[in-house]
Parts: structure tokens; sequence; C-alpha cells
């Protein structure tokens, strides 16, 4: 998830009890042009291992390199991104456009999984359209260029991120499927994951939207899949309390200014759903310093009107 999963998220997720978390996406070109925001996307020196680190491209030869600067870096696995919805990535032939070109999709996962000693996983979707729909046909090629496992998004690229995830989609790859697959999409809550697994009889699943402002998401998903007792709903406290650490280290990282612009979308995802959300996030929006964010959250803690009414 572009512009979510940093170094920081990643953290609070790992605390969490994530099995597996993976960086934004990268592009392959920036990674080998040793471009400075980019590498930052690159950091996972210290973080609890195993972390993924997603890259896209359309080129074999620009790709293998990049995955193996990743893989120098310190890189668990390599995913390769073929789901990617966003206009500015598919018009350059990247992300989602690859459903459309299978046998370079295939061409750059050898490419890829030649250059490196690590894992190297695909992410892709339904396929590009309704009249298009190829998730099988690519899992199966991805699979025979040495992808040691795929994870499929139940829409197709023109649904974006509206309609409803097909799970039955999920369920045809993994029928055909040697390898692991991972089931992506509509899971909000933990029985979600769970009826998913279910269904589709995949061997995992990747979270993503369900996680805003709710990584307590992952901790129960992993009680639930492990039939142990769940762990209570996050009060306003704890709300907060995690909020003030996601938002103290993000700072850290990339410095005051740049921190406190990236965190105001993760703060209005942890403040939803509460009392006078829109005002304490339209305050949020006009404070620049830190402290004084961090004051405002902590002084949410001693407002009543301020009380959970999301039931999340």
């Amino acid at each position: 998830m572009a512009g979510i999963t940093d170094k920081a998220f990643r953290e609070i997720l790992k605390s969490m009890g994530a099995g597996l978390v993976c960086t934004e996406m990268i592009s392959d070109k920036a990674l080998t042009y040793a471009n400075k925001n980019t590498l930052e996307l690159l950091d996972i020196e210290g973080e609890e291992c195993p972390v993924c680190v997603q890259i896209f491209g359309s080129e074999p030869h620009v790709m293998s390199e990049a995955a193996k600067i990743a893989e120098n870096k310190g890189a668990h696995l390599i995913d390769i991104n073929m789901g990617c919805p966003a206009p500015k990535i598919v018009r350059n032939g990247e992300g989602c456009a690859l459903m459309r070109t299978p046998n370079l999709a295939g061409e750059i996962v050898k490419a890829v999984v030649n250059a490196v000693k690590v894992p190297v996983t695909v992410k892709m979707r339904k396929g590009w359209d309704g009249d298009s729909v190829n998730a099988v046909q690519l899992a199966q090629i991805v699979q025979d260029n040495g992808a040691a496992a795929v994870t499929v998004h139940g829409r197709t690229r023109d649904q974006f991120y509206s309609g409803k995830a097909d799970w039955h989609m999920i369920a045809e790859v993994k029928r055909v499927l040697r390898i692991p697959v991972v089931g992506n999409g509509d899971i909000w809550t933990p029985e979600d994951a769970v009826r998913m697994m279910e269904l589709t009889g995949c061997d995992g699943v990747m979270l993503a939207r369900g996680m805003l402002g709710n990584p307590w998401l992952v901790k129960k998903t992993r009680e639930m899949l492990q039939g142990a007792p769940l762990s209570e709903i996050p009060d306003l406290g704890e709300k907060i309390r995690v909020a003030r650490v996601h938002l103290s280290r993000v700072v850290e990282l990339k410095g005051e200014t740049k921190g406190v612009r990236q965190m105001r979308k993760h703060l209005a995802w942890y403040i939803k759903g509460l009392r006078e959300a829109a005002r304490v996030r339209a305050e949020i929006n006009t404070l620049a310093r830190h402290e004084e964010i961090d004051r405002l959250l902590e002084s949410l803690l001693s407002s009543p009107p301020l009380i959970n009414i999301s039931g999340k």
C-alpha cells in the first residue's frame, strides 16, 4: 500500500503479530538509479524478519537488477507487483498492466528468480477487466517461471477497490497451483479471514485496507486463525497510545515536517468512529508540530464526548 506501509507502520504490524510485512511498492528504475527517496523506501534495517520488498516495472533486466539491490539490502522475499491499478503505473505497462502481457510477466519472474537467492512472489488481481479475467492463466505462468507463491486480489483492474472481491477466483487459482496461494480483498474482520480460507482453501491471507487505523485486525485475525481467545476490543486509551507511538516513530524516521504531514491520514483513521472526529481531524490538519499533535491526542483521553462508537 503506497504511502502506508512504511517502516513505522510495519513495526506496529509486527508488534501485533503479523507473520510477514511488505514495503511500499518500489520502482525498479528508481532503485537502479539510486534515487534517494526510493532508497528510503527500501530501509528495512533492524526490522524483525521476515520483511518482503515489493518492486514494480516492466523490463526483465531492470527488474532483475532492482531485485539484486533489494536482496543486498536485506530483503527476505522479493514480491513483483502485478496488481497496482493506478493510472500512472499501468500507463507505463507496469503493475496490473502486466496481466495484459502474460508472456512478458513470465519473463520478468524468470529474470528476477535467476537474479536472487531469496524467494520471489507475485501479487496479481483477478484480471484487467470483466472481459479479460486471467488470474488462473497468469498464476500458472509465474509458477512455471519459478515464483514461490502468489497473492490474488479478487477484483479486476477496472474495479479498482469498488464492488465486491471475487473469492471464488482465489479458489480457482488455488485449485490449479502447486505453490502457496494467498488471498486478498475484503478482509475487514477476523471472521472474514476465516471465511476466505474456508471458501478458497488459500494458504494465507493478506490484510490491507482493513488495517488502516486498525492494526489490531492483525492481532485478532491471528488469534482467530490459531483458535486462541480473542483479545479485547481496543478502547480509546489503547487507540491513542498506538497513534502516539506511530506519530513519534514517523517523526523520528522522517523528520518533523515530513512526518507530521504524512501522519495526518493515519491519525484520521485512528480516530474514525469517535464523536467529534471531524473537528479533531480538522484541528490536526492545522498543526505542524509533533508536540502540538501529541498534546491534542493526549487531551482526547480526558474529553468525555470523545467516546468510541465504531464497535471496532
